[in-house]
Formats: structure tokens, sequence, C-alpha cells
């Protein structure tokens, strides 16, 4: 018979005995050292570490009792082994650090370049659609039908996306999405049937903007960006996913010179350099669809509930959060309408007519304009940790609303200009965090659905506001630069009113615990 000892390798301090204290004194809770290395006694319950992860044993500990009630029990080495049993690794949704130090996975990565890839394909692509569909020589009604029906192929894919990605596995819908952006690339290359072009344009995901998407990709990549990163540094992973796509549309711009080099030293004429580029935008299809093959299962919607054997039915969206999902959706329409109103296209119209500025001024100033909107979106994650997602959202997107207000009343054009990138400078320090809010609100299995519904209505909105902005640039005599005015006053009440019916709506955060926004 021998004392029970436990040893200092395995993580537990011996028992210690004093001369004149009737007491034993037992391990208490902290962190101890011995000669294996740190070992940790902890009082609360044990902390679920993952595979990776270094693990480090965690046992109770007990108060210190008399001598006299204390009974030495017989341990075997089979029995002691057994007590010291670490704790069994279960998953999670979002990953620990690894032991290189890596906040972000490899899935994370590749859905952030699948991105970058697409951004710079509808970089030059949206350019170039309205030069290939008038060497087609089509009408300015046909183009304005051809986009339309884009738009609302893109809110179509957008709704399938959203009711059945979960269902049918996200990378396989990735990958479908994909084929159909390659696809569509091919069919604007090679064919300028208007029929043929209709049909690419309604399926293959083409997207009129350099600056923003609104395609089925968005609501699937936004669900599972928080599976691939710590929940400390969601934000950061949200912005860098808009940072990295920004820079890459405003790449694909500069290539849109592309056929003119062609023609100049190759002696292609325009319209073949053109279909070039569009068989370019068809193999970055493919590269993207090469990247959501190589995503593992672990960006898959979750099916296992705590009982391994019963699997959990998928729904769009919970009665609960319906509410919170509907009206963040119905003030994103608000916003979204304001936005359209003052695109790219319109603003260099305003600046054209307004101040007779050339064509390299005005692209000097959208490259400005472009990049200062990039650089601010990692100052979006800082802010957020320290002021609270919603405040953020917030009181970055109101203070660029009442400069955009501003801008018709400059005399010159370098003022304008001046407040327009100070503008843009804080415009989209709203996007990431926008993005990690409408996740937040839901639950895990919501997020596809949440992210959704929520760019569908965007969509939706920002394909309307063009045409309401041409019949305020044709009243621009009363009132020079009214869309400018009529965003901005918009944008305003959309950036109070938010505030006023969500600064006390709770959010979960991925620990599980509840948090407030506004805090």
């Amino acid at each position: 018979m021998r004392d029970a000892h436990f040893d200092l390798k395995r993580g537990v301090q011996p028992m210690q005995e004093f001369e004149d204290d009737d007491t034993a004194r037992l391990p208490v809770a902290g962190r101890i050292s011995g000669p294996g290395g740190n070992a940790i006694v902890n009082r609360q319950r044990p902390i679920f570490l993952e595979d990776d992860v270094d693990r480090e044993a965690y046992f109770f500990d007990f108060d210190t009792i008399p001598r006299s009630k204390v009974v030495l029990p017989v341990l075997d080495d089979e029995l002691e082994d057994t007590l010291r049993l670490h704790v069994i690794a279960l998953p999670t949704l979002a990953p620990a650090h690894s032991r290189t130090g890596a906040w972000i996975t490899t899935n994370g990565r590749f859905i952030i370049l699948a991105r970058i890839l697409r951004m710079f394909g509808f970089g030059f692509s949206s350019v170039l659609l309205g030069v290939i569909l008038a060497e087609a020589g089509l009408s300015f009604a046909q183009v304005s039908l051809l986009l339309s029906v884009a738009l609302t192929g893109s809110v179509i894919e957008i709704i399938f996306a959203t009711l059945f990605a979960d269902r049918l596995g996200r990378r396989r819908t990735l990958v479908g999405f994909a084929v159909l952006m390659a696809l569509g690339g091919l069919a604007f290359a090679f064919s300028h049937n208007l029929i043929v072009l209709l049909i690419a344009a309604f399926f293959g995901t083409i997207n009129p903007s350099s600056t923003s998407e609104n395609t089925p990709f968005i609501a699937i990549e936004q669900a599972i960006l928080p599976q691939t990163c710590v929940p400390e540094r969601l934000t950061d992973a949200f912005s860098r996913y808009n940072l990295w796509a920004q820079l890459a549309g405003a790449a694909g711009g500069l290539v849109v010179a592309l056929p003119d080099i062609l023609h100049r030293f190759l002696g292609m004429s325009t319209s073949q350099g053109v279909d070039t580029m569009f068989v370019l935008y068809a193999l970055l299809g493919v590269l993207t669809a090469v990247l959501f093959i190589c995503l593992t299962e672990k960006v898959e919607a979750a099916t296992i509930q705590s009982n391994p054997s019963r699997t959990r039915t998928h729904k769009p969206l919970q009665k609960k959060s319906r509410s919170n999902v509907f009206r963040l959706s119905s003030l994103f329409v608000l916003d979204a309408f304001a936005g359209g109103l003052v695109v790219q296209t319109i603003v260099a119209y305003w600046f054209r007519q307004r101040f007779g500025v050339s064509l390299s001024a005005l692209g000097l100033l959208f490259f400005g304009a472009n990049l200062a909107s990039a650089l601010s979106l990692p100052i979006a994650a800082r802010l957020s940790r320290r002021f609270g997602l919603l405040k953020t959202m917030v009181f970055t997107h109101l203070p660029s609303q009442l400069l955009l207000l501003l801008v018709p009343f400059m005399p010159t054009f370098w003022l304008a200009a001046l407040f327009l990138l100070c503008r843009q400078s804080l415009s989209k320090m709203d996007v990431p965090t926008r993005q990690v809010y409408i996740i937040e609100l839901v639950s895990p299995e919501e997020r596809t659905a949440a992210a959704g519904i929520t760019t569908m209505a965007r969509s939706i909105a920002t394909s309307i506001s063009p045409l309401a902005a041409s019949a305020l640039l044709a009243n621009s005599l009363f009132m020079p630069g009214l869309p400018f005015l009529v965003a901005g006053s918009l944008s305003t009440f959309y950036d109070l009113l938010l505030y006023m019916l969500f600064r006390k709506v709770p959010i979960a955060g991925d620990d599980g615990k509840t948090m407030k926004v506004a805090e």
C-alpha cells in the first residue's frame, strides 16, 4: 500500500503536509510548473479545444479540509491514469488559433481569392459590356433591356441560393454558379445574337458594376466566412474580403485598354480584342470553380445536433429572426436606392456636364475615389472592436452622406472632387460591419438565408434607382446636382432610422453569449 501521489509530469502537484497544521493542502486552481512543463488546474468546466491545438489537462480542485477527514485510497496505475484523462475535443463553428498563429483557414483564403478573381473580371467586363453591345449594333433600349434581364437573373439566383444552397451543399452550389459565369463569358465572346446574349445575361451572373457585387456568390460566401476564422477576427475577415475585392475591381478597370494594345501591336480589331477579354472572363470563371472545388466539408452548413443520429432540418429563416431580417432588408432597400442615384456612371456624367472636365481628369478622380474606399475598409475592423458594429456602421456612414450633400454646392471642380474623395473615404466603411452584423444577428444555420434576403433587397433597389436618377437629371436646370441631394438625404434618414430601431437589439456572438451591438 502506497501513498496517493499525483505526478507533476501529468499536471497535478502532490498533496502538501505540514507539521504544525492539522490540514491537508490539496491542489488549488491555477497554473503550476513542473518538470513536464506548465499544467492547469481549473475550477471551471473544461474548455473544449480543437484537435490541432495543444491540449492541457483540466482537473477539479478541492477546498482545504482537516487531515483527520482525509482518507487516502489505494490507487493502482490504471485508476491513476484514468483520473488524468484529457477532455475530448469537440468541433466548433469557428476555428481556434493554430500553432502557427493563423487566424483564418485555407477555406477562408480560397473564398477571398475567388472573389478577387470575380471582381477583377467584373472590373473590365462592366465597361466592355457596353462596347460589345454597341459593336453588335444594339440600340439603347436593347442595352437597357439586357441589363435589366441580367439584374433580374441575379435576383432569382440569389433567391435560389437562399433557399437551396444549404440543402444542396454550399460547395456544389458555388461551383454551379462559377460554371454559369464561365459559360456567360463564352457566350458574349462568340455570339452577338440578342437572344443568346439575353439568355447569357440572365443565367451567367453578369455584374454591371465594378465596385459592388450583387450576385448569388455573395450570399453563400458571407455565410461561409464566419466558419473560417476565429470569432474575434471576424470583422477583419470581412474587411479583407471587401478590401481585396475593391482593389481587384480597380485593377480590372485598368485592363480595359488591353483591346487597344492588342490592336496596336497585334493588329486585332477592337471587336476581336473585346471578344478576347470575354474569353479571359470565362477563364476567370473556370479558375473560380476550381477554387470552390478545393474547399473542404467544413464550409458546409451544420447538419448535426447534439445527438449525432439526428439531422437538423434546414429552415431558411426561423420565426424569431424574421422580424429583424425583414426590418433590416427594408432599411437596406432605402440605402441601396439612395446609393444607386449616385453610381459611378451618373456621377461622371454630372461632373462632365457641370464642369466640362476632361476624361483623364475624371479617370484620375475615380481611381482615387475607389482607392480611398478600399483603404478605409481595414479601419472599420478596428473601429468595430472599439465601438461596436452598429455604431461603426452608422457613425461612419452618416458623415459621408453629409459630405455628399455638399458636393453640388462647390463652385469649382477641384473643390467638388475633394469633397467627393472625402466622402468615398468613409462611405464603404459600413460594408464589412454591415455584413458581420447580419450574420451575428441570426443563428449559424440561418446565415445563408439572412445574407441572401438582404442581398436580394439591395439588388432590387439598385436596379430601380438609375431610372429615377435619369428623371432627376432631367430637372437639373431647377436644382443642380439633384441626385446628390436626394441620395444624401435618403441615406441620412436611413442611418438615423437604423440606429433608432436596432440600438437595443442584442446579437449572439460566436461564443454563444449575447452582447449588445451598441456597446
